[in-house]
């Protein structure tokens, strides 16, 4: 029996999964969440699905030690290395960020030409390709890989000339094409969800699998009877904080995405999951 009570499990290669527990904590205020970060072996998107795999393992590892009764992997490459196996091993409802986004994506789509901007790692897997495909193989997906979006979104140059000229770069095949929808494929991206945004202009819907993320773990609880029965009380610290490493540094930014006054960020060694 799954304790309805028990914190939500959170976890991502390093701080862009911040995105996905930004829009938990405000879609689901009720909810206990422990987060974790893999600071110390970011990125993700350049490593082999094995890997990528085992520390996604030891990740789940970790969670199910802090007994949670659910977990969202907020990371597009372990939801594309990760997710089928990771599925297979926990008793407790799992989901990833990828399926969310490619549903929403083939339901905005007018023109059936959706584009997706991510990690080396995500595109070389496909997997929104594929996702896409099982809902409407009609639909042409372009995929385009945007790596240095996730050092620009963590140096905080959101609204900056250098990001506006990167992005330019990256994009400009995806507006020669003219696709209707894109896909932030990644969860650093929303970050600069703005700058790509102006880009690619008003005509070309942006989808956000954070936020859709966060409505597809609330609709699961439902489903499962696992929405928390009470609120949160003073000091029941509701949310929790874990690293790889860099713990200082974690901390300072994801005050700056969420602004919630987060107080600490616990420094753990996840080789020993």
């Amino acid at each position: 029996m799954i304790d309805r009570n028990a914190p939500i499990g959170v976890f991502d290669s390093g701080v862009g999964g911040l995105t996905v527990m930004k829009e938990i904590m405000h879609q689901i205020p009720s909810e206990k969440v422990v987060y974790f970060g893999d600071t110390a072996r970011v990125p993700y998107g350049n490593k082999s699905k094995e890997t990528v795999t085992k520390f996604s393992r030891q990740i789940v590892h970790f969670l199910q030690t802090r007994n949670v009764k659910a977990i969202v992997v907020a990371c597009n490459t372990a939801s594309a290395y990760a997710l089928d196996e990771l599925e297979k091993e926990v008793e407790v409802p799992i989901i990833g960020v990828v399926k969310p986004g490619a549903k929403v994506a083939v339901e905005a789509t007018r023109n059936g030409k959706i584009g997706v901007i991510a990690t080396e790692g995500t595109i070389s897997s496909a997997i929104y390709e594929r996702y896409i495909k099982e809902l409407n193989k009609n639909v042409n997906v372009i995929e385009k890989a945007c790596p240095l979006f996730v050092p620009l979104a963590e140096e905080g140059l959101w609204r900056d000339p250098v990001t506006d000229e990167i992005a330019r770069r990256y994009l400009t095949e995806l507006i020669d094409i003219d696709i209707d929808t894109l896909v932030l494929g990644c969860t650093h991206y929303p970050l600069i969800r703005e700058t790509v945004g102006k880009i690619m202009g008003e005509g070309v819907t942006l989808v956000n699998p954070a936020y859709e993320t966060a409505r597809e773990l609330k609709k699961l609880l439902e489903q499962e009877n696992l929405l928390r029965e009470k609120e949160p009380e003073l000091g029941d610290n509701q949310y929790q904080f874990f690293v790889s490493d860099a713990s200082e540094k974690f901390k300072r930014f994801a005050n700056s995405i969420i602004k919630y006054g987060i107080l600490s960020a616990k420094t753990i060694n996840i080789e020993e999951y």
